[in-house]
């Protein structure tokens, strides 16, 4: 399903590090960097395709097998790991990272500010000393000002020569503390003029902006920048680890 839900500018790996060259442009050529909720794998094999020394986890064994599997087909070497943020410290790498990518709306699948809050304290002990870590967020805020609803995508989706339609469901409850739910439906066109349709469930726990950058603060990482913007949809958020945490 997830290829049907990213951007068409980051459909291929070298699209998705592309669009945050922003924050790999000031490391050094073969840094290390650690994607923390890789996915399919489109970023952390365009990154390794750039030049770095990339390692990449996710809480999913299948999502993982996705990213070894495009590796594999765009001849590069990727790391991979299953893992949840909070078993972050405990993978044992011998070196820490140099930057650390947590991005596509991941962070809202932690349960609740104690699930945000350790989630970022792993990812935070991972980095180097003056380490980046790069974070991407819905506009939360908005989406809950819209309230419970049916957001049916405008425009047909093309992969591989396929063509779907995506439609979200939004359940939004009255406390922002509340388990939210999004369900995605992607009716796909098969043979001719049948139609596949996938659904899926995802539960989620938003949170303010303004609460985001407090729990950065609070993993010991200093605010670098933010693209909030109550207008529009998603945001970035970048932090650098300070010395003197504990390693």
């Amino acid at each position: 399903m997830y290829e049907w839900l990213v951007p068409d500018a980051k459909a291929s790996p070298a699209g998705n590090a592309q669009a945050f060259e922003m924050v790999t442009a000031g490391l050094d050529p073969g840094g290390q960097i650690l994607d923390c909720a890789c996915g399919i794998g489109l970023l952390a094999v365009g990154l390794a395709e750039a030049g770095f020394r990339v390692t990449a986890c996710d809480a999913s064994p299948a999502m993982v097998e996705r990213t070894q599997a495009l590796a594999r087909a765009h001849g590069v070497e990727v790391s991979t790991r299953v893992c949840r943020w909070d078993q972050l410290p405990d993978q044992g790498w011998q070196d820490r990272f140099d930057a650390v990518l947590c991005v596509g709306n991941s962070l809202a699948h932690a349960v609740g500010r104690s699930g945000r809050r350790a989630a970022l304290d792993g990812m935070a002990f991972v980095l180097a000393t003056g380490g980046v870590l790069a974070l991407t967020s819905r506009n939360w805020e908005q989406i809950r000002s819209a309230g419970s609803r049916l957001d049916v995508w405008d425009r047909l989706v093309e992969r591989a020569g396929r063509k779907a339609m995506v439609v979200y469901s939004w359940q939004v409850p009255p406390s922002w503390d509340a388990e939210h739910h999004l369900q995605i439906s992607v009716a796909a066109l098969q043979d001719g003029d049948q139609l596949q349709v996938t659904t899926e469930l995802l539960p989620i726990w938003p949170f303010h902006h303004e609460e985001l950058l407090a729990d950065v603060a609070a993993a010991g990482l200093s605010l670098a920048g933010s693209t909030y913007d109550a207008t529009q949809p998603n945001y970035l958020v970048t932090a650098q680890r300070r010395a003197g945490l504990p390693t």
